[in-house]
């Protein structure tokens, strides 16, 4: 299984290569005059097209933020989640948003900044569940709800392989499942779904203070592109530092994140 899944990964490295073209450099992008920023459309309130067809939300708040460190302008580049890291490596873009994870596999294809933010995988319920541990929901007599084809689904049967599971199509459906009392709990990355609960404010939300994991989400650049990446390395410092990031969240999501970056000047 290992072979087959080294070679795999080996093919996909071996042609996004071939595919690859030259980045720009900082300089080259300060000249331009534009940093071209990838974000996902269709993630809100990550980033979302608003009433007036504007792109808005965390990412639109931190890209145009970087920008203006440049004193040039933001190009945001509608790129879905599996178009992050083949734009990076094609040149479409400069720079990747849109909570991208760092992983093994994609950093032997494209480079990460240190954190911008947090995926913290936890626990969102209502008062009607007196569960503290997320460990807890591991009853019968617990309905989880989550979406189909999320990779998430796997795991929380293997973990919590006792409760029921409901499965919906979207993130806006698995919190309106569970505020008509058709679910008990979300297991998920509970910040991308905090949004979703102002829509029914009469439920009494809660989150468990028992988080599963969490994932540190990066800026993602181009293969060997050090000048910009170890410049973005500078200025997430600064916003961190400064209480930008938190306050950006805070304003797009409505609640704190699960899991704040601390600011680390060693990197």
């Amino acid at each position: 299984m290992f072979r087959a899944v080294f070679l795999v990964l080996a093919a996909v490295v071996s042609t996004m290569t071939a595919q690859v073209s030259e980045a720009r450099t900082l300089d080259q992008v300060i000249k331009s005059g534009t940093i071209r920023i990838g974000v996902n459309p269709n993630f809100p309130p990550m980033s979302s097209y608003n009433a007036t067809n504007q792109l808005a939300g965390f990412d639109i708040d931190i890209g145009n933020k970087i920008a203006s460190t440049l004193n040039i302008k933001a190009e945001f580049v509608p790129t879905e989640s599996a178009q992050r890291v083949p734009f990076l490596v094609s040149d479409r873009i400069d720079i990747s948003l849109g909570a991208l994870t760092r992983s093994a596999e994609r950093a032997q294809l494209i480079d990460f900044t240190v954190p911008l933010h947090t995926e913290s995988m936890s626990v969102l319920t209502t008062d009607k569940i007196k569960a503290t541990k997320w460990t807890e929901l591991n009853s019968p007599s617990v309905t989880l709800v989550d979406m189909r084809g999320n990779w998430s689904v796997d795991y929380v049967k293997d973990k919590l392989p006792k409760a029921k599971m409901l499965l919906v199509e979207s993130i806006a459906d698995t919190v309106r499942a569970v505020a008509q009392g058709r679910g008990d709990a979300i297991v998920e990355n509970i910040d991308f779904f905090q949004n979703f609960t102002k829509n029914y404010p009469n439920i009494k939300w809660r989150t468990l203070n028992d988080p599963i994991f969490v994932n540190y989400d990066s800026i993602g650049v181009s293969k060997g592109n050090s000048t910009l990446r170890d410049y973005l390395n500078v200025v997430l410092y600064d916003l961190h530092s400064s209480g930008f990031v938190n306050d950006s969240w805070q304003k797009a999501y409505g609640t704190p994140m699960q899991k704040p970056i601390v600011p680390n000047p060693y990197f």
